[in-house]
């Protein structure tokens, strides 16, 4: 993978926009599918924001026989377990060219937001912690940590105490709470900042997960002086 293989969605809340948040789809979404949330994360005329939303390749995945879809990398049983490595890790890497292509146009790193939804919050989990310079925050919505026992020997130091918002659904039937519990655990055990919060819903998000997502962005992105 690599970003000439990444279609990107952009959508901005003003001009000259002052950081950049990377939102990742979840498993057979598409770019479009987080444009919604952009109303409701504007954090006003003086901090516009450019949204970045990159279409994950079409690729066959294993839990879903063999069925092409958009994903970041393929999916090789329900539950923990034998990850795709080789392909977890090329998904990191066309995203952090992404990241790099935002300092490119302007935006230093410390004011870009890495964020995804199921499959994409593992892949900006892993993408983040592993960024060798310091990003605004993350966020980790209704997902998990991919390669846990690889995390203490690669998490980069610049990332380390990173602001995590970390969200799962207490009736999540995709990826049960206990899942998005254990990473948190993880992450936590590696040294990491985590702000973890549960909600009463499924699979989604909600609009109070939203209100929850601005309050956490309006203080990791304050406005230029």
């Amino acid at each position: 993978m690599s970003t000439t293989t990444l279609e990107t969605f952009e959508h901005t809340t003003g001009t000259d926009p002052v950081a950049s948040i990377v939102w990742l789809h979840g498993l057979g979404a598409d770019a479009h599918d987080f444009e919604p949330v952009v109303p409701a994360l504007d954090l006003g005329p003086d901090r516009p924001l450019r949204f970045v939303f990159p279409n994950a390749p079409l690729l066959p995945v294993t839990i879903n026989n063999g069925m092409v879809m958009r994903a970041w990398y393929d999916i090789l049983s329900f539950g923990p377990g034998r990850e795709d490595e080789a392909g977890i890790r090329a998904a990191a890497e066309a995203i952090g060219e992404l990241i790099r292509r935002e300092q490119a146009r302007g935006v230093p790193p410390e004011r870009i937001v890495l964020a995804g939804f199921s499959q994409g919050g593992a892949t900006a989990l892993f993408t983040a912690l592993r960024f060798p310079e310091r990003l605004a925050a993350l966020l980790a919505l209704s997902c998990y940590l991919p390669l846990p026992d690889r995390l203490p020997a690669e998490l980069q130091p610049a990332n380390q105490r990173l602001p995590i918002f970390m969200a799962h659904g207490e009736a999540d039937h995709v990826l049960p709470l206990w899942i998005g519990e254990a990473s948190r655990d993880a992450l936590i055990a590696a040294g990491c900042d985590v702000r973890w919060k549960t909600y009463p819903m499924m699979h989604a998000v909600t609009p109070e997960e939203l209100a929850d997502i601005r309050d956490f962005l309006a203080r990791q992105l304050p406005a230029p002086a």
